[in-house]
């Protein structure tokens, strides 16, 4: 770990800083909602924004890049974040706000591309794994500070919107300013979705199901927090329960999938996040069984985004892993595109505590699925790759390196049975 942060620690300290602005501008955005008056489906529409432009930034921002160059590209990019952040007070209504959020999912989508192209560049195949979980921690760091940063202020004011804004500027300067060479950047066509559905259907509707399960928790908790009454400070020890709860089951979850079939693995997590779901669901107004409820749904949804990529791998020539990740990042925006709508409807027909509801269909379905899956395909001579940790905010980038790494772990135990 200390290799990889002594030759990344520009590149990770930067990162660190875009996703405290990244997760603080998310939960803000959610409270001053309430406080606006908008309703619970404005409110929906607008989180929903942000994943219709992150699912175009990571189909775009790659022929970008190849174009103009990553630090082009990362200066243009930065410059909207910056001035986004600072307008949404500015204009507070819901359609400019939704029209914010797709410019700023499509310019972290591309920020994203770019940083994780350096990272990529500055790994080897001996530091690899360890750069994937040191970016991962980093990320999951960067937004429970967020969380912490918001009772800090008044989210009723400018002062928040700023410290997002400087905070995002602030990032890119390590990063632009690193001796770190400019990497050369080459895309991968993609694998047809047809053709990645027959090889992994459990792969890709797990992977569906899971995007509406993340846009749920990333763009609507603090949405909830607001409609159910919490306050400031509850809101913000919600959300980062979720994460804490990612960061911790990660990589337990990971080591248990290497050593018995991944889909009973994928079938006992998901089934566990259902459950703890329907706990919030019947016990909502008890505080302390929504923060456990939370801590276990993000160390479920989580840890399941990286299992249904290992999965997926499991059934993957070497030379197709990289070109599938493109087709999982889509088949899981899609999703996370919805996630906010149906969960927004649903709280607004049925209630606040339908933010549960909706999460807790998602994982069970995922769970009756994973069953009939072992039903229709034996795992005989299938081997498990190595279990590489990704945030399901990844752009394709960070999810064709975990792909690299286990193409490179396979083809080692491969050498070293042989």
């Amino acid at each position: 770990m200390f290799q990889v942060l002594s030759r990344s620690w520009a590149l990770l300290l930067g990162m660190m800083l875009l996703m405290v602005g990244n997760g603080l501008q998310g939960t803000l955005l959610g409270v001053r909602g309430g406080i606006e008056g908008f309703s619970t489906f404005d409110m929906s529409i607008v989180m929903s924004a942000y994943f219709a432009g992150f699912l175009g930034g990571s189909r775009l921002a790659p022929e970008m890049i190849r174009r103009v160059g990553h630090v082009r590209v990362f200066a243009a990019l930065a410059s909207f974040i910056s001035a986004i952040l600072i307008l949404y007070p500015a204009f507070a209504h819901p359609v400019a706000w939704a029209l914010g959020r797709v410019v700023i999912g499509f310019c972290f989508s591309g920020v994203y591309v770019t940083a994780e192209s350096w990272l990529n560049n500055s790994a080897d195949n001996t530091n690899r794994g360890k750069t994937l979980s040191v970016y991962m921690i980093v990320q999951m760091f960067g937004i429970v500070c967020a969380q912490v940063l918001l009772v800090m202020g008044d989210a009723g004011g400018y002062a928040l919107f700023i410290v997002a804004s400087v905070l995002v500027s602030i990032s890119f300067a390590p990063i632009l300013l690193s001796i770190s060479p400019t990497p050369a950047f080459e895309t991968t066509k993609p694998m047809p979705l047809k053709t990645l559905i027959k090889t992994s259907p459990l792969g890709c509707f797990g992977m569906f199901l899971l995007g509406g399960v993340f846009s749920a928790q990333f763009g609507m908790s603090a949405v909830y927090g607001m409609a159910a009454g919490l306050t400031i400070v509850q809101i913000s020890m919600f959300v980062s329960s979720i994460y804490v709860g990612a960061l911790l089951m990660q990589y337990p979850i990971g080591w248990f999938s290497d050593y018995i079939d991944r889909r009973v693995v994928i079938l006992i997590v998901a089934a566990v996040g259902g459950a703890m779901s329907l706990v919030g669901f019947l016990f909502d107004h008890y505080f302390g069984a929504l923060l456990v409820a939370a801590f276990v749904i993000g160390g479920t949804s989580n840890p399941l985004y990286s299992l249904l990529i290992a999965y997926t791998s499991d059934y993957l020539e070497a030379d197709d892993m990289a070109a599938a990740s493109g087709g999982l990042i889509f088949i899981n925006g899609m999703g996370a595109i919805m996630g906010p709508l149906v969960t927004g409807w649903m709280m607004d027909v049925f209630g606040t505590q339908a933010f549960f509801m909706v999460i807790a269909v998602l994982m069970l379905t995922l769970t009756g699925y994973a069953g009939y899956r072992m039903t229709q395909r034996s795992r005989d001579g299938i081997e498990d790759g190595a279990y590489a940790a990704v945030m399901p905010s990844a752009s394709p980038v960070a999810v064709e390196v975990a792909s690299e790494y286990y193409i490179e772990t396979s083809l080692e135990d491969e050498t070293y049975e042989t």
